[in-house]
């Protein structure tokens, strides 16, 4: 019994958010770490969309990575906090040609200190500049790019979701980080489905997860969604 135990492979689920402006390429880079390539036409997300990566660990630990994809819009919403609880990492995302995107970085990160309530509870914490294909039209200086993180982040990325440029290196540092201590080099990819789902009718989900009628979001075998 136990030998047949000790040769299943372990089990690891991470919650990684992406929280940010709208247009920054929240799931532009979601879409480009699942396997979905990249759109080239622009559509707002309304609530959330969430995606499922699962990945292999050294060791055969299997790690689905649950990314929530958060609506740029949503940084007033009464649902928001119920996202971001319970996240084993968030990605603090901007564009690195709209400095403003960057400025409001600092609403975002102070939604998730508020959230967690206490330095020990905090996620992990990356700041993401996405649209490195773009660098000659920056407007954030690496410097203050860096200074950012430095005081508010474990680590940072530059990154392009349109050429796949340090995307998956990203994520594989999460799970790496976060999936018992495993050195980021170490890490490769496998190849399993992505299930991509999004909200319908959010305002009505916002009602009905508030008045307790419904959690935040739900899982059926192997399609992931929320209603």
């Amino acid at each position: 019994m136990s030998k047949s135990t000790d040769s299943e492979p372990r089990q690891k689920q991470l919650k990684v958010i992406l929280l940010g402006d709208g247009a920054v390429g929240k799931t532009s880079i979601a879409q480009r770490f699942a396997g979905d390539g990249f759109a080239q036409t622009y559509k707002q997300t309304i609530g959330v969309d969430f995606f499922v990566k699962r990945i292999v660990l050294p060791g055969e630990l299997h790690v689905t990575l649950q990314i929530w994809d958060i609506g740029g819009q949503s940084i007033g919403s009464k649902m928001l906090r119920n996202y971001v609880f319970g996240a084993h990492a968030v990605l603090l995302c901007y564009d690195m040609t709209n400095f403003e995107s960057f400025a409001n970085l600092e609403d975002w990160y102070k939604l998730v200190r508020q959230t967690f309530g206490s330095a020990a509870r905090m996620p992990l914490v990356g700041v993401v500049a996405n649209k490195c294909d773009l660098s000659h039209l920056r407007a954030v200086k690496s410097e203050v790019h860096k200074r950012f993180a430095d005081e508010n982040a474990s680590w940072s990325f530059t990154m392009s979701a349109k050429s796949g440029d340090q995307v998956d290196s990203c994520f594989l540092k999460i799970a790496a980080t976060l999936g018992v201590g495993h050195k980021h080099g170490d890490v490769e990819p496998d190849t399993y489905p992505v299930v991509k789902a999004t909200i319908v009718e959010h305002k009505r989900h916002d009602d009905a997860v508030e008045n307790g009628r419904l959690p935040p979001y739900k899982t059926n075998g192997r399609r992931c969604h929320v209603s």
